[in-house]
């Protein structure tokens, strides 16, 4: 009986020569297989590493080294620390699955003439209940809220589905994981942006010195996250996610149109 011929994988393995990167994860090949490590251990000795099963990655990929809780598996902070060698395309594709679940089966989409690409409209148009609110964002407020939900800080899969005029990003800005449609904490937090948008609005009179001030502090707080904080948790001000919206926010009404001009995005 023939073994089972997964397109996928073997499409991935063709991309691979000596090694390749994939989301946080350095791929090696080896005389006997492959080695899968963090990219942050590249110049680790070998002694250094504890080495991994196969059995081993799911809990992994579970949390951070604090022990935190991981409900995005892209976000880039999986442990370091580890090694794991696998022997074969069908191993390497079960570990991959594993630490980013789906991953490779987008990955391979993505080749596609025409990927299977889902845009913000389309997405949430389908929502109903709780989540029916994130179609009422506008263009542009939508698009601040992709920007800061996926910054490269958050998840590291570029993102290619859009909203409006917001280009797709680029393997060079985030990594070869492609994100084909909104994910369920990105669609989250967009429920959250609107329900804050539809509070009462304050009137700030700030001069450029205070909007730089207060530029600067989202910085600090987001450079200095609070560990309490847990990363879906977007009733909570302090939230990573809320902090970033915040500074698009500013950007948009003060005085530069982007918060870096390295990551200029058109709208």
């Amino acid at each position: 009986m023939p073994a089972f011929s997964n397109p996928a994988i073997e499409a991935f393995v063709a991309h691979i020569r000596n090694e390749l990167p994939f989301a946080q994860v350095l791929i090696r090949r080896t005389e006997s297989g492959f080695e899968l490590q963090n990219l942050e251990d590249r110049d680790r000795a070998e002694a250094e590493l504890r080495e991994l099963k196969l059995s081993d990655l799911r809990a992994l990929a579970q949390f951070t080294s604090g022990g935190a809780f991981r409900p995005l598996k892209s976000a880039p902070n999986l442990q370091t620390g580890w090694v794991l060698r696998v022997k074969d395309n069908a191993e390497l594709a079960s570990a991959l699955d594993r630490l980013y679940p789906g991953a490779l089966a987008d990955w391979f989409a993505a080749q596609a003439p025409r990927p299977p690409i889902t845009d913000y409209r389309e997405f949430t148009g389908r929502q109903t209940g709780m989540y029916r609110i994130t179609t009422m964002l506008s263009d542009r407020q939508a698009g601040q809220v992709t920007r800061a939900g996926c910054h490269k800080a958050f998840c590291l899969k570029r993102r290619l589905w859009t909203v409006n005029r917001l280009a797709p990003e680029t393997v060079e800005e985030k990594s070869l994981v492609p994100c084909l449609e909104p994910c369920a904490l990105l669609l989250e937090f967009a429920r959250k942006a609107m329900r804050i948008e539809q509070e009462e609005k304050m009137k700030l009179d700030l001069s450029p010195g205070e909007a730089t001030t207060l530029r600067a502090a989202l910085q600090t707080a987001l450079a200095h996250p609070d560990p309490a904080v847990r990363e879906a948790d977007f009733d909570a001000p302090a939230n990573p996610r809320r902090l970033q919206l915040a500074l698009e926010k500013l950007a948009a009404l003060a005085f530069q149109p982007t918060i870096d001009a390295e990551e200029q995005r058109p709208e």
